[in-house]
């Protein structure tokens, strides 16, 4: 049999040069593309959490959405759970309040009050807060309602919220979760 020779050349050279050049900017660029792709993901990333605030002396207390992240938050679905027993709040016209009065009709006497809807697909901007149920001015207001919430969250009342990037990654948060959970 017969053995190959191959001779080198500079066109060969060169030829073997160019070639593993473009793998090697290929290697790169496929390494960039990646980095540029992470980047663009923590770039837009919400952090949703649910806060109160409690203030005796000016007889207030709020309910409210924080966005913490540096993305909007978009929210899917708020689910309210009361003695294990899931309810949409679609069905109390995305309100908190409708809610807790079925479950404690003695909130309905409740007169200085605000409330904001959590409907699906309110965008919720990074690092801003967003009410959604608000009593102030009212000393029978503000205790009627903070004794009914502390009593239901002892009969078990939990909530959980589903939320979206604009990049349609999803998370939920929930009372029990240290802070938002990846979904899918």
């Amino acid at each position: 049999m017969g053995r190959i020779k191959f001779k080198w050349n500079l066109e060969k050279i060169l030829g073997i040069s160019a070639m593993s050049i473009s793998f090697i900017t290929l290697v790169i660029f496929i390494f960039q593309t990646n980095l540029m792709s992470k980047q663009n993901y923590l770039s837009i990333l919400p952090y949703l959490q649910v806060s109160t605030s409690n203030n005796l002396s000016e007889n207030s207390y709020s309910l409210r959405l924080l966005n913490h992240g540096v993305g909007p938050a978009i929210i899917e679905s708020v689910t309210m759970i009361y003695d294990g027993k899931p309810t949409d709040l679609t069905d109390h016209n995305n309100e908190i309040l409708p809610y807790l009065i079925s479950l404690d009709p003695a909130l309905d006497s409740i007169q200085n009050y605000s409330i904001a809807t959590l409907d699906k697909g309110i965008a919720i901007p990074a690092n801003s807060v967003y009410s959604f149920l608000e009593v102030k001015n009212s000393q029978k207001d503000y205790h009627l309602l903070t004794s009914a919430l502390i009593r239901l969250e002892k009969q078990g009342l939990d909530y959980e919220i589903v939320y979206r990037s604009i990049q349609n990654e999803r998370w939920m948060v929930n009372n029990t979760s240290d802070g938002p959970i990846k979904l899918d």
